[in-house]
């Protein structure tokens, strides 16, 4: 196929984000079809982008005889039974994270996947896709660290998405601090240690926003994992970072560490001014990871042209859901839980 037809479902701001990238940004990708319940999604859609169809019903997008693949940016609960219904309907599928928020039917998405193998399935993690991890990535698999003991992360969204939040909380599930945020450090761990986690122990507070605690929802979570090889990960997720978009990561071998982003810087400019000295730091996940969101989706078109599945697949999104559910269930037994 010369040029591959997406269909997206999900507008919001990270789907536009794959949107803009599939119908601008992606050689041998066209983006064909869009799906939303919001009719001014649909109308951006066609107005900006060039679709040519759009669906209020994601069952009648995948019906359509003109699209190849589906990209899925959809709410979390969603995911499985679209990421099914695609596979059988004979569509290459790239679905945001994370794969579903229920251990059972993301087995039962994993069967539909795994019975069509010559359809291409990508998850979005799209940290592997960034080039500071991905040079990180490198000198842990080449050595330069040694063992790794420890790993640190965190992963801390503005202030200024918080009220946004609370809102939605009202009246959608999340899937919890871990599942929505924790996700993609939990993958990073996984990924930069090769292996699994064993057990946990998580906790959390609402400082900012108690009314959090009456949604069962966490402004503020931590966790201490354990590895199947004893490597311990730290993991620190929240809602309520004042200086902007806060992702970093700390690698601690036996022959040395390194930091990724240890300052969420937006750019190299320094400001001299009457605040002191200031560097601007990024705002926004589509800011900071701008480049890995157009590679990994990139990726996944030439994974479709070339036959092959992309290095970001199912079984990651399992394990990592399984750990995100056991940090949850540790904040709210207040124990330690071992990971099947």
């Amino acid at each position: 196929m010369s040029v591959i037809r997406v269909g997206i479902v999900g507008l919001g701001r990270l789907g536009r984000t794959h949107a803009i990238n599939l119908a601008e940004n992606v050689p041998g990708a066209k983006l064909t079809a869009a799906c939303s319940f919001v009719e001014d999604e649909l109308e951006y859609a066609k107005r900006e982008l060039g679709v040519i169809e759009t669906y209020t019903s994601y069952e009648e997008m995948v019906d359509s005889p003109n699209l190849d693949a589906v990209c899925i940016v959809s709410p979390s609960g969603y995911h499985p039974e679209q990421i099914r219904l695609a596979m059988e309907k004979g569509l290459h599928v790239f679905s945001e994270k994370p794969i579903g928020l229920d251990i059972e039917d993301i087995e039962k998405t994993m069967e539909v996947i795994h019975a069509h193998p010559n359809q291409v399935f990508q998850l979005g993690f799209m940290r592997r896709y960034d080039e500071s991890y991905q040079y990180a990535k490198k000198m842990v698999d080449e050595g330069a660290l040694g063992e790794l003991t420890v790993i640190r992360c965190y992963g801390i969204d503005p202030s200024s998405g918080m009220e946004g939040f609370v809102k939605f909380a009202r009246s959608s599930n999340s899937g919890g601090l871990f599942s929505d945020m924790s996700i993609h450090d939990i993958d990073l761990v996984r990924w930069f240690s090769r292996k699994e986690v064993s057990r946990v122990w998580a906790m959390g507070k609402n400082a900012a926003y108690p009314e959090l605690d009456d949604l069962n929802e966490l402004e503020t979570g931590a966790a201490m994992m354990q590895l199947e090889d004893k490597t311990m990960a730290i993991l620190v997720a929240g809602r309520n970072a004042a200086h902007g978009y806060h992702v970093e990561t700390e690698l601690i071998g036996t022959k040395g560490m390194l930091r990724v982003a240890a300052a969420p810087e937006k750019n190299l400019v320094t400001i001299f001014d009457e605040n002191g000295v200031v560097r601007p730091t990024s705002q926004s996940f589509p800011e900071r990871f701008k480049d890995a969101f157009l590679n990994e989706i990139r990726e996944f078109i030439s994974c479709i042209k070339e036959k092959r599945q992309p290095e970001v697949g199912a079984v990651d999104g399992l394990q990592s859901t399984k750990v995100a559910l056991a940090c949850q269930k540790s904040v709210e037994s207040n124990q330690i839980v071992e990971v099947k």
